[in-house]
């Protein structure tokens, strides 16, 4: 297949969900792809899987060797794993938040280092991190997830500029509410029992998890995952869905506190 970065893709947190599905969409669409998973056995699909903990520099460091030693090169790196920790900012203890960014932050950041010298090599490149609405407007008991969102919009931004004159091209895919896994692999802090929000949380969380039952599947940031890769000249950011993306295009109108009033009545 001739694509202009060429046709080896590496995906991070490829064991369900937006992952997995981006990986096999690829996959039929003529990409080599290595998916990978902390536990690649228990993966049910035919995608190359790869072991890769991407808290891990020593997996990591594997893991591209393994497939820059099967391919002579990686292409496209999509940073997709993660998770979301829900919780009051009060009652985050400070290892469940660095846990957080741990993986959702400092997972991306190891990946891209790891893969950067041997697309400067390569002389281009294309690195897809899949961000959040919530990176662009925070919601209330899941600041952890917000707040390492909102870092990876900041790096991304970065990145572009600092990787432009070697032909690196660096994107965002924003999904909001989509119906995956996700919401039933959604972690607690501890504190969140015996909390003087619980009421609030509870109710925050409930809705949360129904908007996420009730939003688009996994096809809607796929489809724009593909749309950055067809492109020579991606855009800063991609927005999934239209209604996520008038709500995003709406807040650089929006006044903040009329903002803040909104969550809050959603959350």
């Amino acid at each position: 297949m001739d694509n202009y970065y060429g046709n080896v893709v590496l995906i991070t947190g490829t064991s369900s969900g937006i992952g997995k599905e981006t990986a096999e969409f690829l996959n039929s669409n003529g990409f080599t792809v290595y998916g990978t998973s902390r536990k690649p056995s228990g993966t049910d699909t035919d995608i190359n899987m790869v072991q890769l903990d991407v808290c891990s520099e020593e997996s990591i460091k594997k893991a591209v060797d393994y497939v820059i030693k099967k391919e002579g090169h990686i292409d496209i790196l999509i940073n997709n794993a993660g998770f979301g920790i829900a919780g009051s900012v009060e009652d985050t203890s400070i290892e469940e938040a660095y846990s957080q960014f741990d993986t959702n932050f400092f997972g991306m950041l190891r990946m891209s280092r790891a893969v950067l010298p041997h697309m400067r090599k390569q002389g281009k490149g294309l690195i897809i991190n899949i961000s959040s609405v919530a990176g662009i407007i925070s919601i209330p008991f899941q600041s952890m997830y917000s707040a390492s969102k909102f870092s990876v919009e900041a790096v991304t931004q970065a990145m572009r500029i600092e990787l432009k004159p070697y032909g690196i091209k660096v994107s965002m895919v924003e999904p909001g509410d989509t119906k995956t896994g996700f919401t039933d692999k959604r972690k607690f802090v501890s504190a969140s029992e015996s909390s003087v929000y619980k009421e609030r949380f509870i109710k925050s969380i409930d809705a949360m998890a129904k908007s996420e039952q009730n939003g688009p599947g996994p096809r809607a940031v796929i489809k724009e995952i593909y749309r950055i890769i067809k492109s020579k000249n991606p855009p800063v950011r991609i927005t999934a869905g239209w209604s996520y993306k008038l709500i995003v295009f709406a807040k650089r109108f929006v006044p903040d506190r009329l903002l803040e009033y909104v969550v809050s009545k959603l959350y």
